[in-house]
């Protein structure tokens, strides 16, 4: 799969992993990995999509929230994120 990202946006929610000992490299993070599972829901599968997002607040719990949202405000996607997100804590 290939997907195309605006140049503003590609580094949002981007994390440092240290990959050896002094050498880290960029890894999206939980909440922007989400994000981008909702919003590719129609290629990945919408299962894998929801059942990403169960997990992601059910390891973050409501705290994880506003940098889902944020993220998802970000990248034109909260459409998809806020009802998901309000399905999955009902």
């Amino acid at each position: 799969m290939v997907a195309q990202y605006a140049s503003k946006t590609f580094a949002l929610g981007v994390d440092r992993f240290e990959a050896a000992p002094g050498e880290t490299i960029p890894v999206y993070n939980a909440a922007r990995s989400v994000v981008d599972a909702m919003r590719h829901r129609s290629r990945i599968g919408e299962t894998l999509a929801l059942s990403a997002l169960g997990r992601y607040l059910h390891r973050s719990g409501r705290g994880g929230i506003s940098e889902l949202q944020h993220i998802a405000r970000e990248l034109g996607a909260l459409s998809v994120v806020r009802p998901a997100v309000e399905a999955v804590l009902a």
